[in-house]
């Protein structure tokens, strides 16, 4: 059966600015959050930090001909905040200005669309200093980023995302602690949440009033929740799930307020909702980006975390976990976009992110045979493409990621890259897997 997509579709890839640039502390690039608990004892695998990461600070045009050389029709990438404002706040540095100019044009000059998304986890130093996510005050902050950034990029970018997977930010940032700042505090992390959603709202309003042409929206991570059975606190337990995952994010940005089931389980830890809020939160967005991976069976467990859940790894007869150790379970990613079409809002979307970690190693002669990821890709794009035919407006698919990076907690020792990055030399080596979806992108489809 041949799978096909619009001429029009963008394929591309997606990177973040952490994740990949290096030069952490060039040009008069601030301190993130990231470079201090990148920094701090056995807080990453193996001790690695973001200081060089995949060097593309310096290589960005040679990464932008590889875009090219794959057939990329879209890009991408996020801006570093405290390369454009060290403080977070106050005075623009020209040399960061001048570095997204650079790979702007160059995306622009190989007939490549830049994707900009404007926070990708790495708030500046200062601004934790002075309270970070649970202080209202840093969503006034990112307003004022945001509105440097459209006014600054806005003759070249017309596809502006606000925030990357707010959940990890809040959540993993400020509850469990396994991401940046590292703190581990429920009432943080929901006041983070809220605070992250308002830093949204004000961002959209930003750009409604720069007059910038092209439009904004925000990138949410979904994940597919089931009951692992037909009992009460099982479904109950897979509700608070999905609410915690999903709808927590999807209900205020899209107008829903956040879900009742969870403002109950939280009670006093949940933290002031003040009058407007929700309406600048749910500013109308123009275009939503899904980023999806795996999909979770959940059973109650009354010895479990906050939400009394567990979870087991949805997976496909026939395919293996991820070396992240998730599942592969494409029939989540069809339903997920149904689903935001049906119950949130039917406009266009966009999968920001999707992919696979993988053991990719070359062989004598160089060469990477990620057999997996191949299939991996195939078959969430064959779930993208039935969500299309069944009405989803999906104009795009940026698989996750470009090139083997730096991957937060865990350092360089998981690879989700199409592009192999060898971290001592810098060499990028064309995986099994580019080659394979350069074809698609040229073809308009493949056959399974």
């Amino acid at each position: 059966m041949r799978v096909r997509f619009p001429k029009e579709f963008l394929w591309g890839a997606a990177t973040a600015a952490y994740q990949i640039e290096g030069a952490a502390a060039e040009d008069g690039k601030g301190p993130s959050i990231w470079d201090t608990y990148a920094h701090t004892p056995h807080h990453i695998t193996g001790g690695d930090t973001g200081d060089v990461a995949c060097d593309h600070y310096h290589r960005c045009r040679e990464d932008v001909l590889l875009m090219k050389e794959l057939g990329l029709r879209a890009y991408r990438f996020s801006i570093s905040w405290p390369r454009l404002i060290p403080k977070g706040k106050g005075r623009p540095n020209a040399k960061g200005l001048a570095f997204y100019d650079r790979l702007v044009d160059e995306l622009l000059a190989a007939g490549i669309e830049p994707l900009c998304t404007l926070y990708h986890w790495d708030l500046p130093q200062a601004l934790e200093d002075a309270g970070g996510w649970p202080a209202r005050r840093t969503a006034d902050c990112f307003a004022d980023y945001a509105a440097l950034a459209f006014k600054h990029y806005g003759d070249r970018v017309h596809t502006w995302l606000t925030l990357n997977e707010p959940i990890c930010s809040s959540v993993l940032g400020y509850y469990s602690g396994i991401h940046a700042p590292g703190r581990k505090s429920l009432p943080d992390a929901l006041s983070a949440a809220h605070t992250l959603l308002l830093a949204h709202g004000k961002a959209v309003g930003a750009f409604r009033a720069s007059g910038a042409r092209g439009r904004v929206g925000i990138v949410l991570n979904l994940g597919y929740s089931e009951p692992a059975s037909e009992s009460p606190e099982d479904i109950a337990a897979a509700d608070r799930d999905d609410a915690f995952d999903n709808r927590w994010f999807l209900g205020p940005v899209f107008g829903k307020g956040y879900p009742q089931v969870l403002l109950d389980w939280y009670g006093g830890e949940m933290c002031k909702v003040n009058d407007g809020d929700m309406k600048v939160i749910s500013a109308p967005i123009d275009v939503f980006g899904l980023n999806y991976y795996t999909g979770t069976r959940v059973r109650h467990d009354a010895s479990g975390g906050p939400l009394k859940c567990k979870g087991q790894q949805l997976l496909e007869p026939g395919c293996k976990l991820t070396e992240m150790g998730w599942g592969v379970w494409p029939e989540g990613l069809y339903r997920l976009l149904v689903r935001v079409r049906k119950e949130y809002a039917d406009i266009p979307v966009m999968v920001t992110e999707n992919g696979m970690a993988a053991p990719d190693v070359p062989d004598e002669n160089g060469h990477i045979d990620d057999q997996a990821r191949i299939d991996y890709l195939s078959r969430h794009f064959a779930a993208a493409a039935r969500a299309m035919k069944d009405g989803v407006k999906l104009e795009g698919y940026t698989v996750w990621s470009l090139m083997d990076n730096f991957e937060w907690s865990f350092g360089f020792s998981k690879r989700f890259g199409l592009i192999y990055t060898e971290y001592r030399t810098q060499a990028r080596i064309m995986k099994e897997s580019a080659k394979w979806y350069a074809r698609v992108i040229a073809d308009g489809g493949f056959d399974i």
